[in-house]
């Protein structure tokens, strides 16, 4: 990374512009400090203790190497799609039927294989480093850092809640008991049994029970189903399956909290967006965090491309499978027309007004 030091840091200790301006975290600085090249200031290394004077060059040597770059996960060519990439994130869709992470059974058939190989074609170290997962048969976007920086950066993003995830999913049952707007389901989340993967709702004060909130507008209800746009606000094993199963309207196709359709071969869950601050925006050219905020503005932003609010906002258009089994159960639909559109990004914002 280099860096440019612009007339307002003019001054700054060097230590704290890298932990407050660009949000290092105390590892990231540690591993920074005890490389020969780790942070040089016009070609020299120094101490994070140096002042900072406009016009320094400031370089920081955090990139993946050789040494630190992943061993356990096998380079195999399988098809990757990439919505956007920088030097700091990569923005994929992940098919359904791919697993995230190598598990056992999945030892070569998951989206780090595929990326491994994107970067060994490419001859560059690898480290997955992606901003959550998705289950193996949920499709939709998966973002990642690049370095150990950005996803220090990514991590604490998501811990602020800065970060939107949102999915479009087809249920079994019309929802047509329920008003317009936005629903909120506050449901604590557990795991009956240790030997099995799936997850129930229990009491909070049930052993192993933890927080759960998901948020969800209706899209479309007919032919027995309704279309919800959803939120997971927390982020538990199976989240968004959970609430609906337990609210009586499991996910179509779901073979865990459901059963199997033959409308999809697997549960109709797909990971439609997600916006992200991004990594270093108050040093990067390429985007203005003073301008106007995400909310309400939608169809001025770009989509899987860097944009003037800071934000990279993603976009994943409906799989075949999925964006057929809309279009068999809700052929009326206005929805159809708008997604995939920017406008639709307004709706897909499930915070309260």
């Amino acid at each position: 990374m280099v860096i440019q030091i612009p007339a307002e840091y003019d001054g700054r200790i060097l230590r704290s512009y890298l932990k407050l301006t660009l949000g290092l975290s105390t590892a990231v600085l540690a591993k920074l400090k005890n490389h020969e090249r780790g942070i040089l200031v016009n070609g020299q290394r120094v101490t994070v203790r140096y002042v900072l004077r406009e016009g320094d060059v400031l370089e920081l040597f955090d990139r993946d190497t050789a040494e630190t770059a992943t061993e356990t996960v096998l380079p195999v060519d399988l098809p990757l799609e990439v919505l956007y990439e920088d030097d700091f994130v990569i923005a994929l869709s992940k098919p359904a039927d791919m697993p995230t992470h190598p598990s056992h059974g999945h030892l070569t058939d998951t989206l780090a294989n595929a990326l491994a190989f994107r970067y060994a074609e490419a001859d560059e170290p690898f480290v997955f480093r992606p901003l959550g997962r998705l289950d193996r048969n949920t499709s939709g976007v998966v973002v990642a850092g690049k370095t150990r920086a950005a996803s220090g950066c990514l991590g604490r993003s998501l811990i602020r809640g800065e970060v939107t995830k949102r999915y479009v999913a087809v249920l079994v049952g019309e929802m047509r008991d329920f008003t317009d707007g936005i629903h909120t389901v506050k449901a604590p989340i557990y795991r009956p049994d240790d030997r099995l993967i799936t997850r129930a709702v229990g009491d909070p004060k049930q052993d192993g029970a933890v927080y759960a909130e998901t948020r969800y507008r209706i899209l479309a209800v007919g032919g027995g189903h309704t279309l919800v746009l959803c939120e997971p606000v927390t982020g538990r094993t199976h989240q968004l399956r959970v609430h609906f199963a337990h609210l009586g309207y499991p996910i179509l196709g779901d073979d865990l909290y459901g059963r199997p359709s033959e409308l999809i071969g697997r549960h109709a869950l797909h990971a439609l967006s997600l916006s992200v601050p991004m990594p270093f925006s108050r040093m990067r050219d390429d985007v203005n965090t003073t301008a106007i905020p995400f909310i309400g503005c939608a169809d001025h932003l770009p989509l899987n491309t860097p944009s003037p609010d800071g934000f990279l906002h993603t976009w994943a258009p409906l799989p075949e499978d999925v964006s057929q089994a809309v279009g068999v159960l809700f052929p009326q639909s206005p929805v159809l027309t708008r997604i995939p559109t920017v406008g639709l990004l307004t709706a897909l914002t499930l915070k309260s007004p």
